[in-house]
């Protein structure tokens, strides 16, 4: 599933062609996609400007000037595909409707953006924007790694007294918004903490470092336009790269890239998610 990094890398590609267009006509194929789609979506959809792009973990919630929310969740194969534009010197026509797409928007520009989904676990919705924070996939989810509210001393508060490993408490969206098995992964290797550790064992100098390293980790892949593993493409289609960038996921047996460190990779399964670490570094 598409982490906090590459659903900003799509966020991103949507904004130059639906931010502050008008959406000249929404068409809906289908009447569910994960859950049931709202109700007259596409009457709903159809006229009104979209006034900002912005993300909530791993969604993408776009306000519009009918005082109402569409929330997009790309779920495991989900894509929003952008056509009708001009990128450098190639022009991305509308290509040929597919089985999949779910959900086609024409904006007023003359692109169109379709969300095609092959096994229908992404969702969407519309909402009171008014009511944002109240939706039912909000409303419980944790500050955003890459804001204000996430540091040592709110993750140390968080993860007092807790035996669950630190691993899983990262994976808590109510913890920390937008974080997945890869980052997770990655940001503990970068920091040598055990994912095995019980997280309200972690020192303040640990829970410092392993904060710095979480926004670094997420910075560099969203820079690389995030990681491209199975079905993952951005709004123009093209690969993101940052999984060249990998240390220790999907390494399992290669040798421990830590400098002086002589050990290797291994991978082991925590709550049912594979967890890839250096024992002899991370131990």
């Amino acid at each position: 599933m598409p982490e906090l990094p590459e659903v900003e890398t799509v966020r991103a590609g949507l904004v130059p062609v639906m931010q502050g267009q008008v959406i000249q006509a929404a068409t809906v194929n289908r009447p569910d996609l994960r859950f049931p789609l709202p109700a007259r979506m596409a009457a709903r959809l159809t006229g009104a400007r979209v006034l900002g792009l912005r993300r909530r973990s791993k969604y993408i919630l776009a306000d519009l000037s009918s005082g109402e929310t569409l929330l997009i969740h790309l779920g495991m194969s989900g894509r929003m595909l952008v056509s009708g534009v001009t990128q450098g010197n190639f022009h991305h026509a509308h290509p040929l409707p597919e089985k999949h797409d779910h959900v086609i928007l024409d904006m007023e520009g003359g692109a169109r953006v379709t969300f095609n989904d092959a096994r229908r676990f992404g969702a969407m919705d519309l909402f009171a924007t008014a009511s944002a924070d109240a939706h039912r996939l909000l409303r419980d989810i944790g500050p955003e790694p890459l804001g204000n509210g996430f540091n040592q001393d709110y993750l140390g508060t968080r993860l007092a007294g807790r035996a669950m490993p630190i691993k899983a408490g990262l994976l808590d969206q109510r913890i920390i918004a937008g974080l997945g098995n890869i980052y997770v992964s990655e940001a503990l290797f970068r920091a040598r903490i055990d994912p095995r550790r019980a997280g309200g064992s972690l020192t303040a100098p640990e829970l410092a470092l392993l904060v710095q390293v979480i926004r670094d980790v997420l910075s560099e892949a969203i820079a690389a336009g995030g990681s491209s593993l199975k079905d993952f493409r951005r709004a123009d289609g093209e690969l993101g790269y940052f999984q060249h960038s990998f240390r220790a996921y999907g390494h399992e047996g290669a040798p421990c890239a830590t400098p002086g460190c002589a050990g290797q990779i291994t991978r082991i399964v925590q709550s049912g998610r594979s967890t890839f670490f250096c024992p002899q570094c991370q131990g």
